[in-house]
């Protein structure tokens, strides 16, 4: 037996089985880094009207560089739409979420172009990108 052969104390075997456990919590990032690149490709949709860097002219929509956790509606000289100005939410993971399956619904009277994204894996994992360009 493994314990028998390292000859480990009790609290031995503890710490032993809590470095193996966070064998599997390092091995999460990998999983995040995987969400994050599907995010990236799944971004090219977004990238038409939007940018992640904030130097340059708005698109047709707001940069999106530091866009979780920002206000709604909240870039600078970008003309935003009256039902978008009226809210007074910040950009969260819940709220991206409800945004990218209906913008309508969160903001109804959005000038936004776009019906949503109805599959929760894929809203994630823009999401997961979403949250790397800052």
């Amino acid at each position: 037996m493994l314990l028998k052969t390292l000859r480990l104390a009790p609290f031995g075997a503890t710490l032993l089985f809590a470095l193996l456990g966070t064998g599997a919590a390092l091995a999460q990032p990998a999983a995040d880094a995987a969400s994050v690149n599907k995010g990236k490709r799944l971004y090219m949709r977004c990238a038409a009207c939007h940018d992640t860097g904030d130097t340059g002219p708005a698109r047709i929509g707001p940069h999106l560089k530091g866009l979780v956790g920002r206000p709604m509606g909240s870039v600078a000289g970008y003309k935003y739409s009256p039902a978008m100005k009226a809210k007074s939410l910040v950009w969260d993971e819940a709220q991206l979420n409800a945004w990218l399956t209906r913008p309508t619904d969160v903001v109804p009277g959005t000038t936004m172009a776009f019906i949503g994204m109805p599959d929760a894996a894929e809203r994630k994992a823009l999401i997961d990108y979403l949250r790397t360009v800052k």
